[in-house]
C-alpha cells in the first residue's frame, strides 16, 4: 500500500513547497493533517479497539455539526447537536472519559507539530524566491526601509551595535507536556521534515510512514499527565535542553542571515571584496533565566536550587565548547611543514607548552609535533576541562590553569583566528572559527544571566526584622544581664541566605553569571535601598568592579500595578538623584534596569489600560532616565496570553513609544512559549530574526523618516494629540468598568472559582510554584497565572476583552467622528492595532455557547447568572465594535491562516471542554457526598486541561 505521502508527480510536490500564494501552498499542511489524522485513528484502534476510536469519531462529528449550525444561524439545529454531545459524554464511564480526552488531546499534538512543520517550510520557500520582496518583519526588509530612507552602511552598522535582545527564560506557566513527550515531538517533528524532501524513494516513503505510527504509538503509550509535580531542577533542565536542541545551532545561522541581509540591502562597491564575517558583527544576542533564581511565592527556590541552576548551565556550556573544539580539531590538519603560523601561535602555545613540559606533560606534543593550531587547540580543551576521554593525548590533570574569564578564552580563539587569516585560511578561520567566537561572546563562561527574584513585602520584613533587636540602654557585659537577639524568622533566614549565596556564587563561577536582582511588587525607591542593605549584608559586593570583571548586583524594580505604573517615573527620578544611589549608577555606566509587568497589570485594570500605562510608564521613564544622565534598559515582563501582555512579539517592540528606546531589551518567554519558539533551529532563527528586526525598526525609525509630513502618519510609531487623547478617554471609561464588575465585585470571583477548572490546576502539576501567594483565597492573592488559565480552559478569556467592547462603544458614542478616528487609529498606530488584533484574536478563540456549560457549575443560580450575563454581553459588544472598527464581516476576516487555524480547531477542542465540564460536576458532587479524593478522576481531569491547552495553544 503506497504511503499517504506519495505524491502523483514529484514535479507536483516540488510546485506546493514553492507556491507563493493560494490553495496550493496549504496544501502540504492539509495532507500532513490528513495523514496524521489517519495514523492516529489507526493508532486507537490498535491500541484501545475500535470502541473508543467510534466515540472519538462519533463526537467529533457531533461537535463539526453543531459549529457548521451556528455558522449558519440554525439556532434550534445547533443546541439538538451540542445536547447529544452532552448526552454522550454524561453517560461516559470515568476510563473511557479519560481515554478519550488523550484521543483528542493528542490530534492537537499531531496537528501542532504539522503547523509548525509549515512554518518551517513557508520559511524554506521564500529563502528560495530570489525575486520576493522581503517581508515586513523579516532584518532584510528593515534594512531596505532605511536605506531608503537614507541610511548609508556605516550609519547601519552603527545602529546594529546599538541593538541587543536578551530572551529571559521562565518556568511559569510550564509548558504541559512532560520532557519525554516533548523528546517524542520531537522525532515526529524530524520525520515530517524528512517527508518534505524531494524527491524520496517509495519504500524510503514508506519506511518514514511506518515509523512516524511507532512514534504516534510510543506517544500513545506515554503518560501525558504528570505523576507528580515538576521539581524546579525539572524545570531548569527543560529549559536548558532548548540549548542542545537548537540555540547552539542557530546562533552561527542566525548571524550569518544578519550578514547575507547586509550584503544583500548594502552591496559593496568592489566585486571581489567579501561579505562582513559573521565574527566581525556586533553581538545582537543574549540569554537569561528566572529558573532556579525566582523566588517571588515559590517555596521551592532554595539556596542549593539556586547553586545547582548555576551548576548545569556552566557544565552544560562547557561540554559544548570541548565538542565544539574536538570537531575543530579534527577538520584543522594544518601543518607548520605545510603553511606557517602567526608569531602570536608560536607565543602563545609556547607558553602552553612551558607549563605542561615542566609537569612532564608531553604526549600532545609529542604527537602532533608539526600541527601547532591543533596543539593550541588541545591547550584551550584543557583550559576548558576536556580529559583523556575527549578521544585526544590529554593529561588526567593538566598543568594548565581552567579559564575564570571569558575574554581570555575568547583571546585564545581570537589569535587563532587571525593566524588562519593571515596564512591563506579565511575560509577555514570562517567555517570552524567564527561560529566559536560568536558563542564565546554571547555565552562567556556562564551561558546565560540567572535573574534573582523576590517580593518587595518580603524585603521590607527582614529589614524591620533585623533592624528591631538593640541591646537595652545603657547596659555592659559587666554590670547587667547579658541579652541576645531572638532568632530570626524562617522567611528572613531565607532571604539572608540567598544573598550569601549570590555573593558565593559570584566567586565560584563568571560573576557575571548573576547581576541582576528583581524587585517584585515595587512601590518605591526604599524598596531598591532594601535589597542594596540586605544584599551587602550577605556579603555582596553590589557596585560594579572593572578589576574583577564583576558587573556588581544590580536592584531591578518591576513595576506590576495600575498605579505602580503610574508612580514608577517619579520613584526612579527619586532614586536617580539621590547621592546615596549616584556612587552606584557611576559604578554600573549610569545604565538601569527596570521592569514593566505585564501580567498583574492586566488583571489590575483590564486590557486597555494596561496596555496604556505601560505605554505611558515607558516613555515617561525615558524622560526621567535623559533628565538624569541614566542609560535606561526596559525589561518587559510578557506572557504567552494575550490576558498577560502576549501576541506576537515583534509588532510589540515595534509599538513602543516613538524615542522611548536605546536598542537594548529584555523580555521574558514562558514555559509555555518556548517550544513554538525554540524546538527546532528554523523557528529559533526565525524568533530571534524578528526580535532583532523589529528592535532596528523601533530604534531607527526609517518609516517616521520616509514619511515625514505625511497626516496621519501610518505605522511610524508616531501619536498624535488626538490619538493620546482618545486612549486616555478610553483607558479611564474601561479601567472604571473592569473595577466595577470583575476587580470589586466580590460575586466575579466567585464565579470565577466555581465557573473556571482554576481549583484543577494543582493536580495537573504544570509547574513548581504554587497558584496562590500565600495560599490565600482571594482576588489579591491569585497569581495572573491561574486567573487567565482558569478563564481560557473556560473558553471565557475574559481577561482579554472585558472593558474593551464598553470603552470603545461608549467613545463612538460621546464623540462625534469617534468611530472614524478608531478606525484610523486601528490602521495607523502600532499600539492600537496591536490591541485590536490580539483582541480579535481572543475573541476568535473564546465561544460563550461552551461557556454556559461551565457557567453551569455555579451553585447560587441568581450569581451565575447575573454575572455570565454582563460577560456574555461585554463579548458580544466588543465582537461587535471590533467588526465595526477594522470595517470586517467576520472575526480575522483579514487574517485567513490564523482564522482557518482557530476554525477547523474549535470542534476538536469542544468535546474536550464537554468532557472537562462533566468530569468537574462528577468531582463536586463527590467531594458533597464526602467521598475521598479519586486520583483517576483527578487523572482524567488533568488530560482534558492539557487537551484543551494544545488546542488553544495556550496554558494561561
Amino acid at each position: 500500500m503506497p504511503s499517504l505521502w506519495t505524491p502523483p508527480n514529484w514535479p507536483q510536490r516540488l510546485a506546493e513547497l514553492q507556491a507563493p500564494t493560494g490553495d496550493l501552498k496549504e496544501a502540504p499542511l492539509r495532507r500532513d493533517v490528513r495523514s496524521l489524522g489517519i495514523l492516529l485513528g489507526s493508532v486507537l484502534r490498535e491500541q484501545a479497539g475500535d470502541p473508543l476510536y467510534d466515540a472519538v469519531e462519533a463526537l467529533r462529528r457531533t461537535a463539526i455539526a453543531r459549529r457548521e449550525a451556528d455558522a449558519k444561524e440554525e439556532t434550534e439545529a445547533a443546541a439538538s447537536h451540542l445536547q447529544q454531545a452532552l448526552c454522550r459524554v454524561g453517560a461516559l464511564e470515568l476510563s473511557a472519559a479519560y481515554q478519550l480526552a488523550r484521543a483528542f488531546g493528542f490530534y492537537f499534538e499531531l496537528i501542532n507539530l504539522a503547523e509548525t512543520n509549515h512554518r518551517k517550510r513557508r520559511r524554506l520557500a521564500i529563502q528560495l524566491d530570489q525575486n520576493a520582496a522581503p517581508q515586513r518583519g523579516d532584518l532584510r526588509g528593515t534594512l531596505r526601509r532605511l536605506r531608503e530612507a537614507g541610511v548609508d552602511a556605516a550609519q547601519a552598522h552603527e545602529l546594529l551595535k546599538r541593538i541587543c535582545i536578551t530572551p529571559v527564560f521562565t518556568a511559569h506557566p510550564t509548558e504541559v507536556a512532560r520532557r519525554s513527550v516533548m523528546f517524542k515531538r520531537r522525532r515526529i517533528s524530524d520525520l515530517l521534515e524528512q517527508l518534505d524532501r524531494i524527491p524520496v524513494p517509495t519504500p524510503h516513503l514508506e519506511s518514514l510512514e511506518r515509523d512516524l505510527t511507532a512514534e504516534i504509538t510510543a506517544l500513545w503509550q506515554t503518560d501525558d499527565v504528570r505523576s507528580a509535580r515538576p521539581t524546579v531542577r525539572d524545570e531548569i533542565r527543560m529549559a536548558l535542553d532548548y540549548y542542545e536542541t537548537s540555540l547552539f545551532d542557530t546562533l552561527p545561522v542566525l548571524y550569518s542571515e544578519v550578514a547575507a541581509a547586509l550584503a544583500a540591502e548594502y552591496p559593496q562597491p568592489n566585486a571581489d571584496s567579501q561579505p562582513v564575517a559573521i565574527s566581525e558583527l556586533p553581538q545582537l544576542v543574549s540569554f537569561g533565566s528566572w529558573i532556579g533564581g525566582d523566588r517571588d511565592g515559590n517555596p521551592f527556590v532554595v539556596p542549593e536550587v539556586t547553586r545547582e541552576a548555576l551548576a548545569m548551565a556552566h557544565t552544560l556550556l562547557l561540554n559544548h565548547y570541548r565538542r565544539r573544539l574536538q570537531n575543530v580539531f579534527e577538520q584543522l590538519g594544518s601543518s607548520i611543514q605545510q603553511v606557517p603560523v602567526s608569531a602570536e601561535v608560536t607565543a602563545l602555545l609556547d607558553h602552553y607548552l612551558g607549563k605542561l613540559r615542566a609537569a612532564g606533560q608531553t604526549a600532545v606534543e609529542q604527537r602532533f609535533h608539526y600541527e601547532h593550531l591543533r596543539l593550541l587547540i588541545a591547550c584551550i580543551m584543557m583550559r576548558l576541562g576536556a580529559t583523556p576521554q575527549s578521544g585526544l593525548p590529554l593529561p588526567a590533570d593538566p598543568a594548565l590553569t581552567p579559564y575564570t574569564r571569558a575574554a581570555d578564552l575568547l583571546s585564545d580563539l581570537t589569535i587563532l583566528r587571525a593566524s588562519l587569516a593571515e596564512n591563506h585560511g579565511h575560509r577555514l578561520a570562517q567555517m570552524l572559527i567564527d561560529p566559536l567566537l560568536l558563542e564565546v561572546r554571547t555565552y562567556g563562561l556562564h551561558l546565560q544571566t540567572l535573574d534573582i527574584r523576590q517580593h518587595a513585602r518580603v524585603h521590607a520584613a527582614a529589614v524591620t526584622e533585623i533592624s528591631a533587636w538593640q541591646a537595652p540602654s545603657g547596659a555592659t557585659s559587666l554590670t547587667s544581664e547579658l541579652h541576645l537577639p531572638p532568632a530570626l524568622s524562617p522567611q528572613t533566614q531565607e532571604v539572608l541566605d540567598t544573598f550569601r549565596t549570590i555573593a558565593e556564587l559570584k566567586q565560584t563561577y563568571a560573576p557575571e553569571s548573576i547581576r541582576q536582582y528583581v524587585i517584585s511588587g515595587a512601590t518605591s525607591s526604599e524598596d531598591v535601598l532594601h535589597v542594596l542593605w540586605l544584599a551587602r549584608l550577605g556579603g555582596v559586593k553590589v557596585e560594579a568592579d572593572e578589576a574583577t570583571h564583576d558587573p556588581g548586583l544590580q536592584p531591578v524594580p518591576l513595576f506590576e500595578s495600575i498605579e505602580d505604573l503610574q508612580n514608577a517615573p517619579a520613584v526612579c527620578r527619586q532614586l536617580w538623584t539621590s547621592e546615596v544611589y549616584r556612587p552606584l549608577l557611576k559604578s554600573w555606566k549610569h545604565r538601569q534596569e527596570v521592569m514593566l509587568g505585564y501580567s498583574d497589570s492586566n488583571k489590575d485594570g483590564g486590557m486597555i489600560t494596561s496596555t496604556w500605562e505601560i505605554y505611558k510608564a515607558h516613555r515617561a521613564l525615558h524622560e526621567v532616565a535623559r533628565e538624569c544622565g541614566v542609560t535606561l534598559q526596559l525589561f518587559h515582563g510578557r506572557g504567552g496570553t494575550v490576558g498577560r501582555g502576549g501576541g506576537p512579539t515583534h509588532r510589540a517592540i515595534f509599538a513602543q513609544p516613538i524615542d522611548s528606546f536605546t536598542g537594548e531589551l529584555r523580555l521574558t518567554e514562558q514555559g509555555e512559549v518556548l517550544n513554538w519558539k525554540y524546538s527546532d533551529v528554523v523557528l529559533a532563527e526565525r524568533n530571534l530574526e524578528l526580535m532583532i528586526a523589529a528592535s532596528l525598526d523601533a530604534l531607527a525609525r526609517p518609516d517616521a523618516i520616509l514619511q515625514q509630513g505625511t497626516m496621519p502618519p501610518h505605522l511610524t510609531g508616531e501619536i498624535l494629540p488626538e490619538w493620546e487623547a482618545a486612549f486616555d478617554q478610553l483607558s479611564a471609561t474601561s479601567y472604571e468598568f473592569y473595577r466595577e464588575h470583575i476587580v470589586d465585585n466580590p460575586e466575579t470571583f466567585t464565579y470565577f472559582e466555581q465557573a473556571t477548572p482554576v481549583a484543577e490546576l494543582e493536580h495537573a502539576r504544570l509547574g513548581s510554584r504554587p497558584a496562590k501567594r500565600g495560599g490565600k483565597k482571594s482576588m489579591a492573592d491569585l497569581r495572573a497565572i491561574p486567573w487567565v488559565f482558569g478563564w481560557m480552559q473556560s473558553r471565557q478569556l475574559v481577561p482579554a476583552f472585558f472593558g474593551v467592547g464598553h470603552a470603545l462603544d461608549r467613545f463612538v458614542k460621546e464623540n462625534p467622528g469617534g468611530l472614524a478616528l478608531l478606525q484610523t487609529m486601528a490602521r495607523d498606530f502600532p499600539l492600537f492595532l496591536d490591541i485590536i488584533r490580539n483582541v480579535e484574536m481572543a475573541l476568535a478563540k473564546a465561544d460563550f455557547g461552551i461557556a454556559r456549560l461551565y457557567a453551569s457549575l455555579v451553585e447560587d443560580e441568581a450569581l451565575r447568572d447575573r454575572v455570565f450575563a454582563k460577560l456574555e454581553a461585554e463579548f458580544n459588544l466588543t465582537h461587535r465594535m471590533l467588526l465595526d472598527i477594522t470595517q470586517q464581516k467576520a472575526l480575522l476576516e483579514n487574517n485567513p491562516v490564523l482564522e482557518r487555524s482557530i476554525r477547523l480547531r474549535n470542534p476538536y477542542v469542544d468535546p474536550m471542554s464537554l468532557i472537562q465540564v462533566e468530569l468537574i460536576r462528577r468531582k463536586r458532587a463527590a467531594i458533597a457526598e464526602g467521598k475521598p479524593d479519586s486520583p483517576e478522576l483527578n487523572r482524567a481531569i488533568s488530560a482534558t486541561i492539557n487537551g484543551i491547552s494544545a488546542g488553544l495553544r495556550n496554558t494561561g
